[in-house]
C-alpha cells in the first residue's frame, strides 16, 4: 500500500466532523496511583458479555499504566464538566486534585458528579497503530439524568450548542 494521499491534519479535522461524547479513561498504576485521561473514543460493544471500548493514545503520559492495568474505569461527562475534562487532557498537572473519586468494584477511580461510569475488569487489549484499544467487561456502573457534554470541532460543546450550530450552518 503507498502513502496515503491526505496528511494527517486533514483526517484529524474530517473526524473532528463527528459529535462525540467526553469521557475520563482512570485506572491504577503499579504503586496504586490513580492515573486518568479525557478520551472521546468510547463505545459499547456487547451486552452479552457487558462489553465497552475505549481508545487511549500511545503517547498519553498514562500509556504505561493503561498498558499494565487489569481494570480501568470510564466516566461519561456531563455538560458542566468541561472543566473536569480540560484537566484530564492537560500534561503535567495533578488530574486528580480537586476531584472526588470513590472506588466501586476494581478499584479504579470513579469520577463522583459524571453522567455515567463503568467500572470494568480487562477483557482484550488491542494494539492498533498510535492507540492502544482496551476492551472491559463491565463489573458494575451507574447513571445520572443530566445532559452529556460534546466534543466536536475541537472543542466541546453542549447538545444544545450543537443543535443551533446545525441550525446556522
Amino acid at each position: 500500500m503507498g502513502q496515503p494521499r491526505f496528511s494527517q491534519d486533514d483526517l484529524r479535522r474530517a473526524f473532528g466532523t463527528f459529535l462525540t461524547g467526553v469521557t475520563v479513561v482512570t485506572t491504577r498504576d503499579g504503586a496504586g496511583t490513580p492515573c486518568g485521561m479525557t478520551a472521546n473514543s468510547f463505545t459499547s460493544v456487547s451486552l452479552d458479555p457487558p462489553l465497552v471500548l475505549v481508545c487511549i493514545g500511545k503517547r498519553s503520559s498514562n500509556i504505561d499504566a493503561f498498558r499494565a492495568t487489569a481494570s480501568f474505569a470510564v466516566n461519561i461527562l456531563g455538560q458542566d464538566q468541561a472543566g473536569v475534562a480540560a484537566v484530564f487532557a492537560s500534561r503535567g498537572a495533578d488530574r486528580f486534585a480537586g476531584v472526588d473519586c470513590r472506588e466501586v468494584a476494581t478499584g479504579a477511580p470513579i469520577l463522583e458528579d459524571c453522567l455515567s461510569w463503568f467500572d470494568c475488569r480487562l477483557h482484550q487489549r488491542v494494539d492498533a497503530g498510535d492507540h492502544l484499544i482496551l476492551i472491559g467487561e463491565v463489573q458494575e456502573f451507574g447513571v445520572s439524568l443530566s445532559e452529556p457534554l460534546g466534543f466536536c470541532g475541537g472543542r466541546f460543546i453542549s447538545l444544545g450548542e450543537a443543535a443551533r450550530h446545525r441550525v446556522e450552518a
